[in-house]
């Protein structure tokens, strides 16, 4: 009979030695780039160099990759693409349907989970921008 024994919440997942909280580089994929995000908390294994992320260090990790992808590319933030959508006095469904997007796409730029490609935001600004756009859309959309 074989005795199960469990780890501590904080060991290692490969060596099972206590690992320590740190702060460094890290790094996250944005739209196939990869994108480097200082200060990031973690935990790190002294022995085997392990690297183990706390779900909210994750998620903290991907916003600021995104935010950092956004900035580097000029690309409007996630608040701005809100305010555009809530002038237009549209739904993010309807807004959706009209930029011929996924169901959920809007909602998450807006909540900063994901980005918008360099073409999409050339779209977003020309809603925003161009007077009638969003009409011409109403007039083609499916």
């Amino acid at each position: 009979m074989t005795r199960k024994t469990t780890l501590p919440r904080d060991a290692c997942p490969n060596c099972a030695t206590l690992m320590l909280d740190r702060k460094g580089k890290l790094h996250k994929r944005v739209n196939g780039e990869d994108i480097a995000v200082s200060n990031v908390p973690h935990l790190r294994c002294p022995r085997c160099r392990e690297i183990v992320l706390r779900f909210e260090d994750m998620r903290s990790l991907e916003i600021q990759a995104i935010e950092i992808y956004r900035t580097k590319y000029r690309l409007l933030p996630a608040a701005e693409i809100r305010a555009l959508r809530e002038r237009l006095g549209v739904t993010q469904a309807r807004l959706a349907r009209l930029l011929r997007l996924g169901g959920n796409t809007l909602s998450r730029w807006e909540a900063g989970r994901n980005v918008q490609t360099a073409s999409m935001d050339v779209l977003l600004r020309l809603v925003r921008d161009v007077p009638g756009s969003l009409k011409y859309l109403r007039n083609r959309s499916a």
